[in-house]
């Protein structure tokens, strides 16, 4: 299913506004009558009068916007699911999440600029296969090699420091976990792209990623970060509570550790980006793809997407309509329903 224009979703917010209005006009009214009369003289002046017939239409009214803003997002879904061939690199991001990345000598933060470049590196892929790890104390899952760049881009948004309990820089991990993301069968080529500050890294980082070089992973490394450092602050709310201190009551500061990344790229047939500039790694990332040889795949895909608008808007439309005719006085049917146990 895809969503065309999600902007109209804001619209859905004018039926809480519709509905505090019918219940401040309903207090209004109940306060007016009660200065004109009693409520025993209003029932018999007003027989006919159904507090559950004006409950109904304004339900009615909401649906029917509802049902129209609906429409205006045009939701699309596939008709069919296809094979396509197509050609490409399979890549898999790894991106650290330790609390070291919450740093804000690069703006907005290490985490966040890690985020902008994975989501503009994807922005600008063609047909490549790609995948995420997120990784701290731990290497953890975030989605498996796919086609699917808009599910990518969802997943990278909700990326923190905090959905992994296990602090440290865990580089070892992230690769080793990486090497089953790829499908050995289809022999593409594999590149693993590390976004980190690499501080708190294990020792063993440089041997593993020279493992993973012999099974054909090239592996190339953006630093976030600035190499004089900074502190890592402790938030609430967006405000700056203290800062992240030793065991000696010192303030951390942290520095992006470009060796230990530089290390890790040369060991596996790749390269290191400083990631201070968004379009420059963009560009050496792009230079390095297209030098690749690209392996043709098979990718299930829907396609032939069919708009289904017509049906929000017709339900609006009939629920507007039926607003129109439906009275506020009781009816017969009702009135022998007394759904409000009310005296006649």
């Amino acid at each position: 299913m895809q969503l065309e224009e999600k902007i109209w979703f804001w619209a859905l917010l004018i039926i809480p506004v519709i509905l505090v209005l019918f219940l401040a006009l309903q207090l209004w009214k109940r306060r007016t009558q009660n200065k004109f009369a009693n409520q025993e003289l209003l029932k018999r002046l007003s027989p006919n009068k159904s507090l559950f017939k004006s409950v109904l239409k304004i339900v009615i009214l909401c649906l029917a916007f509802g049902g129209l803003a609906i429409a205006l997002v045009n939701p699309k879904i596939g008709s069919k699911l296809e094979t396509v061939k197509r050609e490409g690199v399979d890549i898999v991001f790894a991106v650290d999440v330790s609390k070291s990345m919450l740093a804000e000598d690069i703006a907005p933060n290490r985490l966040e600029k890690a985020k902008q470049l994975v989501t503009q590196i994807i922005n600008n892929l063609a047909s490549d296969r790609i995948g995420i790890i997120a990784y701290a104390g731990k290497a953890f899952p975030q989605l498996p090699i796919t086609t699917d760049y808009g599910s990518a881009k969802t997943f990278l948004k909700g990326m923190n420091t905090d959905m992994l309990s296990s602090q440290g820089t865990a580089i070892n991990e992230a690769i080793e976990l990486a090497k089953t993301y790829y499908d050995n069968d289809q022999q593409t080529n594999k590149v693993l792209i590390i976004i980190s500050d690499g501080e708190d890294h294990s020792a063993a980082s440089a041997s593993v990623a020279e493992e993973a070089g012999e099974t054909g992973i090239r592996i190339f490394t953006i630093g976030v970060g600035d190499v004089k450092g900074g502190p890592i602050p402790i938030k609430r709310n967006g405000v700056v509570l203290n800062y992240k201190k030793d065991r000696q009551g010192e303030t951390v500061i942290t520095k992006l550790n470009e060796e230990t990344l530089k290390n890790i790229a040369n060991e596996a047939n790749g390269a290191y980006i400083n990631g201070r500039s968004t379009e420059n790694v963009v560009e050496e990332i792009r230079d390095i793809l297209n030098k690749m040889d690209k392996t043709e795949f098979e990718a299930k895909e829907f396609a032939a997407y069919e708009s289904q608008f017509q049906w929000f808007l017709g339900f609006a439309i009939l629920l507007l309509l039926l607003d129109v005719f439906l009275l506020e006085r009781k009816t017969a049917w009702l009135k022998r329903l007394n759904l409000f146990n009310e005296n006649f």
